[in-house]
């Protein structure tokens, strides 16, 4: 069952452009433990061995493999009361995270259902920005690393899943306002 739920997340991240290849990575909590996706998997074709199940607060045998970003989801866990931790590349969102502080849904779908997304600092590292990340999500839905990608928090895959989503249809509606404010075509006052 868990196994079906990381593969579904996942193709549907691939299949929607928020992931490429073996960008991205997905987790859920188990008391003290931690399953997340191994490190350079491709999210759309995630098999059992691609699940690796490691401690949420200390490393074991297994964690050589776990994805790169174990550090954030631990921090998020243990900052949160979230379950599930979904980590995308949402290219519109990206493009905004690069020249705003925050990204401020238009539409009102986004607005109630992520509200405002904060964007933290850029580093080479993400994970030098772990705990910043885990603050923001105790108060946020999801956040975006500028230039790099989000991070959704929620009690199930599918929750964090549909914040990423959401955040993406707000990130490109903003880019399609964004075109027609400053696009070549005549304003046009409306009455």
């Amino acid at each position: 069952m868990l196994l079906g739920q990381f593969q579904s997340t996942g193709r549907d991240l691939f299949n929607l452009g928020l992931v490429a290849s073996s960008t991205g990575n997905l987790s859920v909590r188990l008391r003290e433990r931690i399953i997340i996706t191994r490190s350079n998997v491709g999210l759309n074709c995630l098999e059992e061995p691609d699940l690796i199940e490691t401690g949420l607060k200390r490393n074991d045998r297994a964690t050589p493999l776990a994805s790169r970003d174990l550090l954030i989801h631990r921090a998020i866990y243990q900052a949160t009361r979230a379950s599930s931790v979904v980590h995308a590349h949402p290219p519109h969102a990206i493009a905004l995270s690069l020249t705003a502080r925050e990204i401020v849904p238009s539409d009102s779908e986004g607005n109630v259902t992520i509200g405002t997304v904060p964007v933290l600092g850029q580093d080479i590292r993400p994970d030098a920005l772990a705990e910043e990340i885990a603050r923001a999500l105790g108060e946020h839905r999801v956040v975006m690393v500028s230039g790099h990608g989000s991070y959704a928090a929620g009690q199930l895959l599918e929750e964090a899943l549909s914040y990423t989503t959401m955040l993406e249809a707000s990130a490109r509606i903003n880019c399609l306002l964004r075109s027609l404010k400053v696009g070549s075509f005549p304003q046009v006052q409306l009455s």
